[in-house]
């Protein structure tokens, strides 16, 4: 029984600093730039796929994680709350949307209007060493979809498998 006392009371400075210990994490920002090739690029009801971009950019900050298409003059972010991604099977994760960011580049600056959204991006893997992600999306402005697929790649300097 003593046992079971002494760990609580072990983590009870964690605890009455923990506001304090997620300041840093919480506020935490990544970047991770994918290259490989664009598939499919739906922005309000209009196919761009023809001008999409080889890259993609995933970024997380704070709790929000969002997908980043781009195309020529144009970009697209999927974003929703990393915390409540799910899992479709043993290997298909899934993120929900609620919100999709619709850019253009106009001569007077970039234009972005948010917009909410009810959707979803999953991630697959195609072949062996190739990673899909696919998002899907409406809102009031019609449908929003893209599809990109990459090759999955060791870092540089990072051993064999």
């Amino acid at each position: 029984m003593t046992r079971f006392l002494r760990l609580p009371l072990a983590l009870a400075p964690l605890l009455l600093a923990g506001p304090a210990l997620l300041v840093g994490p919480a506020l935490a920002q990544t970047a991770v730039k994918l290259e490989g090739r664009c598939e499919k690029l739906v922005i309000a009801g209009q196919d761009v796929t023809a001008t999409c971009k080889g890259t993609l950019m995933n970024t997380v900050s704070r709790s929000r994680t969002s997908f980043d298409f781009s195309a020529d003059g144009r970009a697209l972010s999927f974003s929703g709350n990393g915390a409540q991604q799910e899992r479709t099977e043993e290997t298909d994760p899934l993120q929900p949307i609620n919100l999709v960011i619709p850019s253009e580049t106009t001569k007077d600056g970039v234009t972005q209007g948010p917009l909410v959204a009810v959707g979803s991006c999953a991630f697959s893997t195609p072949a062996p060493g190739k990673t899909a992600i696919t998002c899907e999306a409406n809102a009031a402005k019609g449908t929003y979809a893209g599809t990109f697929v990459t090759d999955t790649k060791a870092p540089p300097g990072a051993p064999a498998p």
